[in-house]
């Protein structure tokens, strides 16, 4: 415990707390909204050993009753046990929200693995197995889950589920221990996802001012990240992998003049590839809209692109087209 001239103004506040014992610290309790009562549980399960001396000095008059024990000790299982005698139920929340994920169950837990990480673990158990681990997972996620396994096993499963009833505790109890102490496990030495990935993807959520701000500042602090940025990010480029139907589909669905702007700007590998899904007569008049457009700014064709990119995210989340990301070379404007 650090020095009692270096205690902050909570650390003091759960001291008190703590010295003063579950009644008395009822009444105090009692008077503290919910944020309050959160933040001092917060600081009193970080406490650790408090000495005697620290006690005595915050509150002198208890000197002779604190004096009897050389030191408290303030832990989050002290803190389960303090909270639930002085607000009852009324602790449940407040403990969730200072355990934070590792402190849950296992099945909270479950909640952050990634949907392709539990299925690839889920299709080679049992189908009652994954049946109970999906009707204790959140729904959401489970519905991910079911999405990425095999469409017979799938079946299996959701057919378990519908005729799942109470678990008995001690099948409950294997389940949980084999997914702590296997999956769990595995899941904690698995290898971390490529972070310039997890960047790109970031980054093509932003807006196209905000992506070139970000960018531009990653390329002054560490050109080859921001390089691999770009290699990983959605461009429009990326558009030339869409097979004839997907093309149609976002022909459909794009703003004509906007479609005339980006390919304005495109490489003529692109602007031909929606050309060619084009009939004679639209691709003639899509060509005559481009012309007719004159000088660009480099910025508006980028916008336009990125609205169209944004579409073309759209449909595929709503699985009309699929998306395939890839390489491709830089978008230079050309009068």
């Amino acid at each position: 415990m650090k020095d009692y001239t270096q205690l902050s103004g909570s650390e003091k506040a759960a001291i008190l707390l703590l010295a003063i014992g579950e009644e008395s610290a009822s009444k105090v309790f009692a008077m503290m909204d919910d944020e309050e009562i959160k933040e001092l549980s917060l600081v009193m399960a970080q406490l650790g050993s408090i000495d005697a001396a620290v006690i005595e000095r915050l509150i002198f008059e208890f000197a002779d009753q604190m004096g009897q024990s050389s030191s408290l000790a303030g832990t989050m299982e002290g803190t389960e046990r303090f909270l639930g005698k002085v607000l009852g139920k009324r602790a449940d929340g407040i403990l969730d929200d200072i355990r934070g994920p590792r402190g849950r169950t296992i099945w909270d837990k479950l909640g952050y693995v990634p949907e392709q990480m539990l299925a690839n673990y889920l299709k080679n158990e049992y189908p009652q197995t994954a049946a109970v681990v999906l009707s204790k997972v959140g729904p959401a996620h489970a519905a991910k889950v079911l999405a990425q396994l095999p469409d017979g096993f799938a079946m299996e499963v959701v057919t378990r589920m519908l005729r799942l009833e109470t678990v008995p505790k001690d099948v409950l109890d294997d389940v949980e221990s084999i997914l702590r102490n296997e999956f769990m496990s595995n899941v904690a030495k698995a290898p971390k996802r490529d972070r310039h990935e997890t960047i790109a993807e970031i980054f093509n959520e932003l807006d196209p001012a905000s992506e070139r701000r970000f960018l531009t500042a990653l390329d002054e602090r560490n050109p080859d990240a921001a390089q691999k940025v770009r290699d990983s990010m959605f461009k429009f480029e990326d558009l030339q992998r869409l097979d004839p139907a997907g093309i149609q589909t976002l022909m459909r669905a794009v703003d004509k003049g906007r479609l005339a702007l980006a390919l304005k700007g495109a490489s003529e590998t692109v602007r031909d590839m929606f050309l060619a899904n084009m009939s004679e007569r639209a691709g003639r008049l899509m060509r005559d809209d481009m012309a007719a457009l004159g000088p660009v700014r480099v910025k508006d064709v980028a916008d336009a692109q990125h609205a169209i990119v944004e579409l073309a995210k759209q449909l595929a989340d709503r699985n009309e087209i699929a998306l395939t990301r890839g390489d491709s070379g830089s978008d230079e404007l050309i009068y």
